[in-house]
C-alpha cells in the first residue's frame, strides 16, 4: 500500500519533528514555514537550527516557502502552528485546498478572542467536505524526532479518517491509538499547558514530590469539570490526551510552560522569562483563555485561575499557593 503524502506546515520543534517521523522509510512529506528565510537555513543545514539543531532532516523531507507548492497534490496536511496564528494559516489554506484533502492539526489551545476550540475554528474556515482531525498526547518534539517510544490520539468525527492518519504515523517507535472525542482530546491539550506552569511554580519554590503530585491530581479535576460541560467524553481524560500529556508537561524540563512557572517562582518577570525560553509559551495564553471561559461557563478552575493571576496580575507565586491552601474545606 502506498503511504500517503503529508504536507507538514509549521516548521517550530514539533512541526520539524512530526515532519522527521512522516518521512521515516522514504515516506512522502513536506514541510512548510511561513518565513522564506528558515526554509532557506534548513534546506542549506539539512538542520533545524533554530528549533531542533541535534537532529538531521532526512533525504526525503522536502522544504517549502511557498504555501501552494506546499500543499498541492497531498492526501493529509497536518498543522503544527501555534493556536494564535492557527485562524490566519486555516484561512489562507483555504482557497488552495483540494477535492480529497483532509485537515489534520497538532496545535494544542485555545483561540485567544473567541475561546473557541480549534476545531470550531476549522469549521469555521474550512469546508466540511475535507475531512479532520487532531492529534495530542505526551509528546515532547526532541524525543519523537529521535525515535524514543512514544504514542498518541488521533481524535475525528471521521473514524476512516482518524485511521488513516494513525497508520500513516506509525513506526517501529510511534503508535497512535484513535478516538471519536474530538473535544476532549482537544480540552486535555490545552488545558494541561496552564497546569505545567503551575506545577514548574510549586517546584520552582521548592515545594516538593506531594505538591507536584496534588498540582496533577486536582489538576486534572479541573479538565474534567471544563471537559464536561463543553461535550466530552470522561474516559478521554483518563488516557494520553488528558492524563498522560498533563504528567508529562508538569514533570520535565523539556515543557516549556514548566520551565516558565519555575522562573516565575524565582522571580523573572514574565516578559524577561518569555524571553529567555525563546519560543511560544503556550500556557500563558491559555490561562487569559481558560481564566474568561471559566468564568463565562461557571466552572470551578482554581488553579489556573491562580496561574492567570499570577501572569496577569502580578500576583506574588508564594501567595498564589497560599490562596489555594486556604479555601475552604470541600469534599473530593
Amino acid at each position: 500500500m502506498t503511504a500517503s503524502s503529508v504536507c507538514v506546515l509549521g516548521a517550530g520543534s514539533w512541526g520539524t519533528a512530526l515532519a522527521v517521523l512522516l518521512s521515516q522509510d522514504n515516506k512522502p512529506c513536506r514541510l512548510w514555514a511561513h518565513n522564506p528565510k528558515h526554509i532557506q537555513d534548513m534546506a542549506e543545514t539539512r538542520r533545524n537550527l533554530r528549533y531542533l539543531p541535534t537532529v538531521a532532516l532526512p533525504d526525503s523531507l522536502q522544504l517549502e516557502s511557498e504555501l501552494e507548492t506546499a500543499v498541492s497534490n497531498v492526501d493529509i496536511i497536518l498543522i503544527a502552528v501555534p493556536s494564535h496564528a492557527f485562524r490566519e494559516t486555516l484561512r489562507n489554506l483555504a482557497p488552495l485546498l483540494q477535492p480529497g484533502q483532509g485537515i489534520a492539526w497538532a496545535s494544542k489551545g485555545l483561540e485567544a478572542e473567541s475561546h473557541k476550540l480549534l476545531s470550531q475554528v476549522v469549521h469555521e474556515e474550512i469546508s466540511n467536505v475535507h475531512p479532520a482531525a487532531v492529534i495530542s498526547g505526551p509528546t515532547f518534539a526532541r524525543e519523537v524526532a529521535a525515535g524514543l517510544p512514544t504514542a498518541v490520539t488521533v481524535a475525528s468525527a471521521d473514524e476512516a479518517f482518524a485511521n488513516q492518519i494513525a497508520e500513516r504515523l506509525h513506526t517501529e517507535t510511534f503508535r497512535a491509538y484513535t478516538s471519536q472525542d474530538v473535544i476532549g482530546v482537544q480540552v486535555g491539550g490545552a488545558v494541561k499547558n496552564v497546569l505545567a506552569i503551575a506545577a514548574g511554580i510549586a517546584d520552582g519554590l521548592g515545594f516538593g514530590a506531594n505538591t507536584r503530585s496534588a498540582v496533577i491530581t486536582r489538576g486534572l479535576a479541573e479538565i474534567s469539570r471544563l471537559g464536561h460541560v463543553l461535550g466530552a467524553d470522561a474516559a478521554t481524560f483518563m488516557g494520553l490526551a488528558g492524563l498522560g500529556d498533563l504528567v508529562l508537561t508538569c514533570t520535565d524540563d523539556q515543557s516549556r510552560n514548566r520551565r516558565f512557572g519555575k522562573a516565575l517562582a524565582a522571580g523573572t518577570p514574565v516578559e524577561q522569562a518569555f524571553a529567555e525560553i525563546g519560543q511560544v509559551v503556550e500556557g500563558a495564553q491559555t490561562a487569559k483563555v481558560l481564566h474568561e471561559l471559566a468564568t463565562q461557563l461557571e466552572v470551578d478552575m482554581p488553579i489556573c485561575e491562580e496561574v492567570y493571576r499570577v501572569i496577569y496580575e502580578q500576583l506574588p507565586p508564594k501567595q498564589a499557593v497560599s490562596d489555594l491552601l486556604h479555601r475552604s474545606q470541600k469534599s473530593e
